[in-house]
Parts: structure tokens; C-alpha cells; sequence
């Protein structure tokens, strides 16, 4: 019997329905065209949903969703899915973002040449007769040699800068995550701002995302930028430009016209501004991932991205928490299981209250992908410290924020024991807990509690005591624990170098009774027990 439910809310290639249902942990249902109300009444029911973007995963969606742990978006955009809500419910959105990337560049670059040679005017001009007023009146602009803007050089961007430079159009890119090297690399100029990118442009082209700080990227001032006849273009989403500012700018004569797949309003109504210009301009109805190709490769990119989710554990393009491929996860996996014994540690023995959480890796392990490896820390800190809580590794870090918990990640220069080393330490001001683990052949181990060196399983049923270090403290403990009848399994001693306190973990096959433990707390010697199973 299939372990998660999927629900495909809006179409996908039958491919990626297929590859969803390849999986025998899997039972799929394809349910599309739903109402809102008719999605609030079933999505309880599922592990997962596959939408595109027009099934809209509200706050009240996912809280009526409370089994549900994973979205996948067929497609880059998520502006349908209330990303927060989802972080805050512990859901991962995954979209995918190279499925359509061919298909949207290759229409923004259609859409400009387009526009550049007025073939929308000029076609509907030759249907209604008009085949010699036409050759006079639409005369085109070349694209050789010509400044070309591109604000935006991910995937899209990037291969749309590829085309140009074929066109020999000269170019230069806007991204604050783009590196000089990178730029190098593409053979194009790096401008630190959107405003340098655009002086002097002749031709500008957008793909980056819709948020506050894009929403109208392009207003009258950047389109003053640019060079008398310039072409704008937009493939990417509606209210990166400042529609009326556009077509003030048009109508003045500076910019000689736009080519339009996205629109602020969409469907954009019949009185657009934009619609009544009949030279240099081209508009498509949101086509740039229609193809067949694309809607193909989304669609199957989704559904295997949601399916190894649910049988690997898998993380690709999501989009509110840190990925983890399958390479990722066999680097960083064994440390995992490590991570959440060590934040379970950290819950019972650390400071109550606590202001950070400081995870520090040492050695091979700190060149490794391990936001996923301290995210484990912290949900397990988390859920033991908030039984009742709804924790997952996708709110942890919003919960924490919540309750004044700083999460910080570093490496370890100093010297130590092993070649590799986890270090989590708990901090209340100048109180702090650290425990450590690292992994021995295949096997994780706890070494470390307190500055104690120790060596013990991370699972199991244990009994940690903090003693003074005298004679006999053992023997109380073996003592009563035989007379109780709790089976040692294993056991493992350490003390601090001046003998002033010892630690004691004692691995035991059965859980000790409330009057056992009382026992051992009350004996003259002994500072702390706890009974914990990991």
C-alpha cells in the first residue's frame, strides 16, 4: 500500500503523471480544474500537490493541509503559492527552474526581433491589404552592434545574452549575485547597478523575479536611461515595468516601442494602454514556457523531484529551505541522524532559554553542503524543547527567530581528535552546552559532551550522570542499577583534567522507573541524571 498521496491539481505531461507513479511509496490522483472550495475539502488528504499556475495554495489552503509536506511548481514562478505560509506549515515549495529556461529565452529573443522589425504590424497590415503601405511604413532596426541590457542573468538570461552575442550585439548584464569572474566567463559586461545597465541601452531585456524590490524596475526614470529608440522587453513577469510610464516614454518618441509577454493585469483588458501603438511593438499572452518541449520537461522534472522526495529524501530547487541533491545527500547523509542526536542533547542538557545555536564543522566536512546538517540540529532542539509544536526542517529556522534563537554556522581552524568533527553548543548569554559527534568507519559517534571526552552510540536508551570524580561512584551505579534489574549494555567514563567532575554514560536496555532515577539523584556524589533515549 502506497505510503504518501500526491494530488496533480493542474496539468502536467502524462510523462511526469507516469514518473510520480513509478514510485510504489506513491499513489497519485490527477484532479484538475478544481474549485477553491473543492481543494480547501480534499487537500488533507495528501502528502504532496503538483500545480502550475492556476491552482492558488493560499494561507488557507495549507492550513487545511495538515498532512501535506511538499509542493512542486511546474514551472519558475510562485507568485500562486503563499510562500510564507507554506515555511511557516514546515511545506517545501520545489519549482523548476531549468524545465522551461530554452523556451522562455527563445521567446523573449523572438519577441524582440519582433518588435525590432515590426512584424506583428507588418503581418496584420498584409491580411488587411495594405501590402504597399506597409513596406513604407514599418521599417525596422537592426540589431548588429546594438546595446543590449539584460537585468536578470540566470538561466534565461544567460542564454538569451548567448543569442545576442551571435547577433553581434554588444552586451551587458545587471545581477547582484553575478560575479566578475562569471561575467568573464559569459564574455559580458558586469554593471554594479540596474542604472548603469541601462545608460545608454538600446535594447533591455527582463528575467528576474516579481518582488518588492523589481516591482516596477522599469519606470520613467531607468527608461530615460536608455537611448533615443530603444526597444523594451519583458518575458519574465508582469509589473517589472511601469506600464503607463512605458507608453508615456513611447509616445514621447524616446523609446521606439516594447514586446510584451507578461502584463501587470492579467488577462490585461482590451482598453490596455499599451494596445492602441502600432509601430515597433508585439504582444503573446504569457507564452514563454509554451512549447511542447517545455511543458514536457516541466512537467516530468516535477513529478521526479516530488518523488524523490518522498522515497530518498531528495531536496531540488526548493525554493524556502536549502537543497540537497543525491550527491549532497550521500556526502553529508551519515551526519544527519548525528545532527538530530546532537540537538535532542542539547534540549536536555543545554541552557533553558537559549539565545543561539552555534554549529561548527571541522575538517573535509566543512567544504560539504551542510545547511541541511545544522537545520537537523536545530529541528531536533526544537522538537524535544516544543513537544507540541509542529517542527520540520522547513519552519525551524522561522520558529527560532521566534523565540529569540539565533542559528550560526562555522568551521573549526583548532586542532583536534578526529579529521572530521560536528560541533552544537547551546548559549544563554555566558552559559553554554556543547556536544559533539563525528563519524567512525560508518558508524556516527558522540565524543564529546561538555569538553568530555566520551564514545557512544547515537540511539538508544541512556542514562547520563555528572558526578564528582571520587572512589565508588561507579559501583553506586552498577549497584543499583543490578537491584532494579536495568541491564548495562554498554558503559563509558570520563572526567575533566583537574578530577574535579566526572561524566558517566551508561547505554541500558530498559528505562529506568522515576524512583530508580530519584534514587541516584539523591546519592551523596552524584550532580545530575538524565534518562534520554536517542
Amino acid at each position: 500500500m502506497a505510503t504518501y498521496r500526491v494530488l496533480v491539481s493542474d496539468p502536467i505531461s502524462e510523462k511526469g503523471v507516469e514518473a510520480l507513479a513509478s514510485a510504489k511509496e506513491i499513489s497519485v490522483d490527477v484532479r484538475t480544474g478544481l474549485k477553491p472550495e473543492e481543494l480547501l475539502e480534499i487537500i488533507g488528504d495528501y502528502h504532496g500537490l503538483v500545480v502550475r499556475s492556476e491552482t492558488k495554495v493560499t494561507a488557507e489552503v495549507l492550513a487545511a493541509a495538515k498532512n501535506l509536506k511538499a509542493i512542486g511548481r511546474a514551472g519558475v514562478g510562485v507568485d500562486n503559492i503563499d510562500r510564507k505560509a507554506a515555511t511557516d506549515h514546515g511545506v517545501i515549495v520545489m519549482n523548476t527552474p531549468t524545465g522551461n529556461t530554452i523556451s522562455t529565452a527563445e521567446h523573449a529573443f523572438t519577441l524582440m526581433l519582433s518588435a525590432a522589425r515590426n512584424i506583428g504590424p507588418a503581418h496584420s497590415a498584409v491580411l488587411k491589404g495594405d501590402f504597399k503601405a506597409a513596406r513604407k511604413a514599418y521599417q525596422g532596426i537592426e540589431l548588429n552592434t546594438k546595446r543590449l541590457a539584460i537585468l536578470g542573468m540566470g538561466r534565461i538570461g544567460t542564454e538569451f545574452a548567448k543569442r545576442a552575442q551571435a547577433f553581434n550585439m554588444q552586451v551587458i548584464a545587471y545581477d547582484p549575485f553575478l560575479t566578475q569572474a562569471r561575467a568573464d566567463e559569459l564574455k559580458v559586461e558586469l554593471a554594479a547597478t540596474p542604472d548603469l545597465a541601462l545608460k545608454g541601452a538600446d535594447v533591455v531585456t527582463l528575467h528576474v523575479p516579481l518582488t518588492a524590490d523589481t516591482n516596477h524596475i522599469l519606470n520613467s526614470e531607468r527608461l530615460a536611461l536608455m537611448n533615443p529608440g530603444a526597444i523594451v522587453v519583458n518575458c519574465a513577469r508582469g509589473g517589472l515595468i511601469d506600464e503607463n510610464a512605458l507608453k508615456a516614454a513611447i509616445e514621447s518618441g524616446h523609446i521606439a516601442g516594447c514586446a510584451l509577454d507578461v502584463f501587470e493585469t492579467e488577462p490585461p483588458p482590451n482598453d490596455h494602454p499599451l494596445f492602441s501603438l502600432n509601430k515597433h511593438v508585439v504582444f503573446t499572452p504569457h507564452l514563454g514556457a509554451s512549447t511542447n518541449e517545455a511543458q514536457e520537461n516541466v512537467g516530468i522534472q516535477v513529478a521526479e523531484q516530488l518523488r524523490d522526495f518522498f522515497v530518498t529524501g531528495e531536496i531540488r530547487n526548493a525554493i524556502n529551505m536549502p537543497s540537497l541533491d543525491a550527491a549532497a545527500l550521500a556526502a553529508v547523509g551519515p551526519y544527519l541522524d548525528l545532527a538530530r542526536t546532537l540537538g535532542k542533547l542539547l534540549a536536555k542538557l543545554g541552557p533553558e532559554n537559549a539565545d543561539s545555536l552555534r554549529v561548527s564543522y571541522h575538517g573535509p566536512l566543512a567544504k560539504k553542503d551542510t545547511g541541511l546538517v545544522s537545520r537537523s540540529t536545530l529541528t531536533a532542539l526544537l522538537e524535544v524543547s516544543r513537544p507540541n509544536g509542529q517542527v520540520n526542517i522547513v519552519n525551524a529556522p522561522a520558529i527560532a527567530s521566534q523565540l529569540g534563537i539565533d542559528l550560526v554556522e562555522s568551521t573549526i581552524n583548532a586542532k583536534t581528535e578526529f579529521s572530521e568533527l560536528l560541533v552544537a553548543e547551546l548559549r544563554k548569554g555566558e552559559t553554554r552546552y556543547r556536544v559533539a559527534g563525528t563519524i567512525i568507519g560508518r558508524s556516527p559517534r558522540i565524543v564529546e559532551m561538555d569538553h568530555l571526552y566520551v564514545d557512544c552510540n547515537i540511539t538508544g536508551r541512556f542514562l547520563f550522570v555528572e558526578n564528582d570524580d571520587r572512589p565508588g561512584i561507579v559501583g553506586v551505579l552498577g549497584t543499583a542499577l543490578g537491584s532494579a534489574g536495568v541491564n548495562i549494555a554498554n558503559m563509558d567514563l570520563s572526567r575533566t583534567a583537574d578530577r574535579s567532575r566526572a561524566l558517566t554514560v551508561i547505554e541500558v536496555d530498559s528505562e529506568p522507573s522515576p524512583a530508580l532515577l530519584e534514587q541516584l539523584r539523591t546519592t551523596p556524589g552524584i550532580l545530575r541524571v538524565l534518562s534520554l533515549e536517542l
